[in-house]
């Protein structure tokens, strides 16, 4: 009976087996709920990566399809609207057009498509008619002539100046003198100047490596030593250094400093492995850009490079420029909507919806600044419109913002939620431009002029040396700044190589392309070849 009394009941090992079932199953559903949210997660990063090797990588809102979509039209239609712009009184006027011309400009007035200006070298073949040659060739006139335009190419376009220098001879001493031989950029150089601007073009802003210059001088039947390329590049940048550490001087003095850092290989680091190493682009005021080098993407180098900066940092959300800001006082961290605003077209697939209400909340902005370009307002009006417009739409985007945090299904893996952390994180830089009239939504324009350099990493896919790596930030520097000052590359690299050493230490600013523009594009220095070309010498 007592052995009865103490054995469990069917009941109790019952109920106990169902608790431990219970438990299990609540693991089991634990552990599936963990493996579920990383198989998302790394679906997610699969689909990005595809998207970056095979997919489109404009980010672009696609409104085709449904462009007036219900759900973000409920949550936008508390926004002030923008106002109309008023409609100018149409007005008559009465032209009288000759024959329109069909894509020709002066010199080709043919309708075979080709377009150049007066410039360009054209070489004229003379065709003769069949009927000029026949046996009654007398019986024709020729009364007018037709012109027809190909464009052709020679297989090189090099050129081998040759110097005539007469050898004269004093009858009254018997003294014989010859004449100096012209200037070259370098002593006892080889190389016109023309060919080191052609040269350091090819290279930096085609993207044409060394030894492929070398092999099309080898098929021209131009022999001379691939270091010969390599010595004559590396000094033609250090002339040019001077120039570079001027336009970085002003830049940083800008009181609105865009900044950003893209990677390359650069230095040896151990047997088949190189150094990853950054460029900084700075992008200053006055529409001029540097490519700073660093061995590391520290924000030691804005430090060295910046000290204690008092203005305004326009960057992306990298931790390094707040860490910099928090050190100098004197400086303001604005934050890029365009980067904010790429966090939630990477959600799209996953929060399709509620991405596509994050997206339509920053393309409002986006439509202010357009706005405020079209009625042309600066200063303090641009300040109005924009605290009038565009910050009741960042205060309702961050109410948004906030409901959103609030939902109980969302996961920090989640790329949606990542999309909130970030845009909430940098609110305060992100407000920055609502009373800043002179500051712009985003980095795009750092990012557009930055594109040469990894546009460059595809052709010489590495810089072997730090050394290397500093001139390709030099040169990159002036030619994207002659681009966006409408500037002929060439033309600019051909006089200031020439001017250089000339010019006094004290105004090289002035051989900065911004400033050159001023003074010297109107009357550049020219090559011989050029010289010949024009008959002027």
């Amino acid at each position: 009976m007592k052995n009865a009394a103490n054995k469990p009941s069917n009941q109790t090992v019952t109920t106990d087996l169902e608790r431990r079932l219970l438990v299990m199953l609540e693991e089991k559903n634990a552990v599936i709920g963990e493996l579920q949210q990383q198989v998302k997660s790394l679906a997610q990063q699969v689909d990005w990566f595809t998207r970056q090797v095979f997919g489109q990588k404009s980010e672009k809102r696609d409104m085709t399809d449904n462009p007036y979509q219900t759900t973000i039209a409920d949550v936008l239609k508390t926004l002030p609207e923008l106002p109309k712009a008023k409609e100018e009184e149409k007005q008559t006027f009465t032209v009288t057009r000759g024959k329109a011309k069909k894509n020709t400009l002066e010199g080709s007035p043919d309708d075979s498509g080709i377009r150049f200006d007066p410039s360009v070298p054209v070489e004229e073949i003379t065709l003769s008619a069949p009927e000029l040659k026949g046996e009654d060739k007398d019986d024709y006139d020729i009364i007018s002539y037709k012109t027809t335009y190909r464009l052709a190419q020679r297989p090189g376009s090099h050129v081998i100046l040759k110097y005539t220098r007469p050898v004269v001879k004093k009858k009254s001493t018997q003294v014989i003198t010859t004449s100096v031989a012209p200037e070259a950029i370098f002593d006892k150089s080889l190389a016109d100047v023309s060919f080191l601007a052609g040269m350091l073009l090819d290279k930096f802003l085609y993207h044409l490596p060394l030894y492929r210059q070398h092999q099309r001088l080898e098929n021209s039947g131009i022999f001379i030593a691939r270091s010969t390329l390599t010595n004559l590049t590396k000094r033609a940048i250090e002339l040019l250094r001077p120039i570079y550490e001027s336009q970085l001087r002003n830049i940083i003095l800008s009181r609105i400093l865009a900044i950003d850092e893209t990677p390359i290989k650069a230095g040896k680091k151990s047997k088949g492995k190189l150094k990853t190493a950054y460029f900084w682009p700075m992008f200053g005021e006055m529409l001029e850009i540097c490519f700073t080098f660093s061995a590391s993407r520290s924000q030691q180098h804005l430090i060295d490079l910046l000290g204690k900066f008092k203005g305004i940092l326009l960057s992306d959300g990298y931790s390094a420029y707040e860490s910099y800001v928090k050190k100098c006082n004197e400086a303001t961290l604005a934050q890029c909507w365009a980067h904010t605003r790429r966090k939630f077209d990477e959600a799209k697939k996953s929060e399709p919806e509620c991405s596509a209400i994050a997206l339509a909340y920053i393309g409002r902005l986006y439509d202010v600044e357009d706005a405020i370009k079209e009625q042309g307002l600066t200063g303090k009006e641009k300040v109005v419109y924009r605290q009038t417009y565009a910050k009741p739409i960042v205060d309702a985007f961050y109410g948004w913002c906030y409901e959103q945090r609030q939902r109980i299904d969302l996961v920090k893996s989640d790329l949606f939620c990542k999309a909130l952390i970030y845009a909430q994180n940098r609110e305060h830089g992100l407000r920055v431009f609502l009373s800043e009239a002179d500051l712009q939504l985003d980095t795009n324009h750092v990012e557009r002029s930055l594109r040469v350099i990894p546009m460059g990493k595809k052709n010489w896919l590495f810089s072997w040396t730090e050394v290397g790596a500093e001139h390709i930030g030099i040169l990159q520097s002036l030619i994207v700044t002659c681009r966006m000052h409408d500037i002929n590359p060439y033309d600019y690299l051909v006089d200031v190589l020439q001017r250089v050493d000339r010019h006094p230490a004290n105004m090289i600013h002035e051989l900065t392309p911004r400033v050159w523009k001023e003074k010297f594009a109107d009357n550049p220095l020219r090559s011989d070849l050029f010289m010949r070309d024009m008959g002027l010498i």
